[in-house]
């Protein structure tokens, strides 16, 4: 799956990849594990789930 949706990302992946600007290339890749994995609405509830959200926000490098 792809998507620019960290939240998205997050709750319903096992893996999250992060990519540099272009060239394209993977920057990290982050093994999300979640307690008490269900569906994604609830993954979002995750004690852990902030922590990943925000690795990889600063990892994407976003400036606005």
């Amino acid at each position: 799956m792809v998507t620019h949706d960290l939240s998205e990302a997050i709750s319903m992946s096992d893996k999250v990849i992060v990519l540099s600007e272009r060239p394209g290339k993977i920057k990290h890749i982050y093994d999300i594990e979640l307690t008490n994995k269900s569906n994604p609405i609830e993954n979002r509830k995750a004690k852990e789930f902030s922590t990943y959200y925000d690795l990889i926000w600063k990892d994407i490098d976003f400036h606005v």
